[in-house]
């Protein structure tokens, strides 16, 4: 059951309900422009990920601002954001079971959407849901290009499952998806540079033996907030799939930039805000945002503009904060803002999205597909 928001439309700050999912608006649109205005003057194509926001909302700005279409990564995020009016997807993932591939052809008649494989016999069970529902579906090949998830080894093998698709009477062969997920968090700008020049030439392997076939790949698909640049440099992929550039997490900040310095492309756009609930020492506090509030797959989240104060500690329903002296402490019932580690789980802990601007509420908005993970 959706639970109410946390806040009313034209609310201060200080009104906000806490703990909130909280979104900077004036950051959050430098972002999605940025990230357009980079892929225009490249001539690029853009497909933001929305497993990162999982929200209706935020796709349409990013449609808007030139993306041609989302990504999605399961068939449900997939639906919900049909629903909601979008109507170009690419589910940049596997999916498998029977019932999963109907709900995915029966949505193929609503909107266009396409899929991802790296296997076969999943490829025919594609196929035989896309035959029961008259519909033809669009097929990627996955090609593991370093990440070691998921994908079939490149050149032959990538060619192979390219054919099978292309074969296929209910389908048609969309292109490669070549995601490197490691890369993105390669703190180093060299070395992530070496990571997506490995994944250029596998990538560059399959093409060549694709078009020894005569197969065309409409989409050539990849590349995250930690590494878009390598790919658009390389000429071989024309869709950019990034996600966490909107809402830039901390973890995304611990990267280095070609300078050496911290990447600051993108401005911190998300935030949790947390209310002081408890002072048990001069030197500590505890907040009302706990790890039902954000998650700490990528480490804790980091406190903002209180250099004096550091996170140590999340429990189911509290954050702990430590001050370097007790005249740093904030008082009882102070509210603080938290930047999460990991933005995509994050922001799936959350009904609503709370859109902030001038220090006033300006928009809520759903997370369409919050708990889409099927």
């Amino acid at each position: 059951m959706t639970q109410c928001p946390a806040a009313r439309i034209g609310d201060t700050l200080d009104d906000i309900d806490t703990p909130a999912l909280v979104v900077d608006l004036d950051a959050l649109e430098s972002n999605i422009e940025h990230m357009a205005a980079f892929t225009a003057a490249n001539g690029i194509r853009l497909r933001p990920h929305a497993k990162t926001h999982k929200c209706s909302a935020v796709a349409r700005l990013q449609i808007a601002a030139g993306a041609v279409g989302i990504c999605c990564q399961k068939v449900s995020e997939a639906e919900a954001m049909a629903n909601a009016g979008i109507t170009d997807i690419l589910v940049s993932n596997e999916v498998v079971g029977s019932r999963k591939l109907e709900r995915l052809a029966a949505l193929s008649k609503r909107v266009t959407v396409a899929v991802c494989a790296d296997n076969a016999e999943n490829v025919d069970a594609i196929d035989a849901a896309a035959a029961e529902y008259d519909t033809t579906l669009t097929v990627l090949v996955e090609v593991d290009v370093g990440g070691g998830r998921c994908g079939v080894r490149p050149g032959e093998e990538a060619r192979d499952l390219a054919l099978h698709i292309a074969a296929a009477p209910n389908l048609r062969f969309g292109g490669i998806q070549a995601y490197h997920g490691p890369a993105q968090h390669v703190r180093d700008h060299a070395e992530r540079g070496q990571k997506i020049a490995a994944a250029t030439e596998a990538l560059r392997a399959s093409l060549d033996l694709l078009t020894a076939e005569g197969l065309e790949c409409d989409i050539i698909g990849g590349a995250g907030t930690g590494s878009y640049v390598f790919e658009t440099s390389s000429g071989l992929w024309n869709e950019l799939q990034v996600g966490s550039y909107v809402f830039m997490d901390h973890d995304y900040a611990l990267n280095f930039g070609e300078t050496g310095g911290p990447v600051d492309t993108f401005r911190h756009s998300l935030t949790i805000r947390t209310t002081v609930m408890s002072a048990p020492t001069p030197t500590m506090v505890a907040t009302d945002a706990g790890l039902k509030a954000y998650t700490t797959d990528c480490g804790l989240p980091a406190l903002v503009n209180l250099p004096e104060g550091k996170v140590f500690k999340a429990a189911d329903e509290h954050t702990m904060i430590s001050f370097e002296t007790p005249e740093a402490r904030p008082a009882m019932g102070a509210v603080l803002s938290l930047i999460p580690g990991h933005c995509d789980p994050t922001v799936n802990l959350h009904d609503w999205i709370v859109g902030v601007r001038n220090g006033r509420v300006e928009c809520l908005w759903p997370v369409d597909a919050r708990g889409a993970v099927f």
